[in-house]
């Protein structure tokens, strides 16, 4: 089944902070309209591989209709391609996806963004293994 459960969300202010500070362990990668950044998070309590949120600028689309949009879209993405690029079960790593387009763009960029990011994420986790 292809959902997107309560553990898959990160919601920590200290999950979050570490994850856009600048930490030495932090890893990103940009394929446009998408940016990512992730890190291992190995003292985190959910069973779950890996924790995302989306964040989508007020800078860079100006009415909140367009954002939710967007939003909407990224969310759909990775929640039908996630299961595509497992990750190993002790991976815990903490994903943000950040918007960096100025313009609203098709699912389907995004979806061959999603496909990108998260192949290089899966790279990452298994080098790390």
């Amino acid at each position: 089944m292809l959902r997107l459960y309560k553990k898959q969300k990160l919601c920590s202010p200290t999950a979050i902070g570490m994850l856009f500070g600048r930490q030495p362990d932090t890893s990103s990668a940009l394929a446009h309209p998408l940016r990512a950044v992730w890190r291992q998070n190995p003292g985190r309590k959910s069973d779950a591989p890996a924790q995302f949120l989306i964040s989508v600028p007020k800078k860079r689309l100006r009415h909140a209709v367009d954002r939710v949009t967007m939003r909407r879209r990224i969310r759909e993405a990775y929640r039908l391609l996630h299961q595509e690029y497992p990750l190993p079960d002790a991976a815990r790593i903490d994903v943000a996806f950040v918007y960096v387009a100025n313009v609203l763009e098709p699912y389907a960029r995004v979806e061959k963004a999603m496909r990108r990011i998260l192949t290089a994420i899966q790279q990452h986790a298994n080098a790390q293994q």
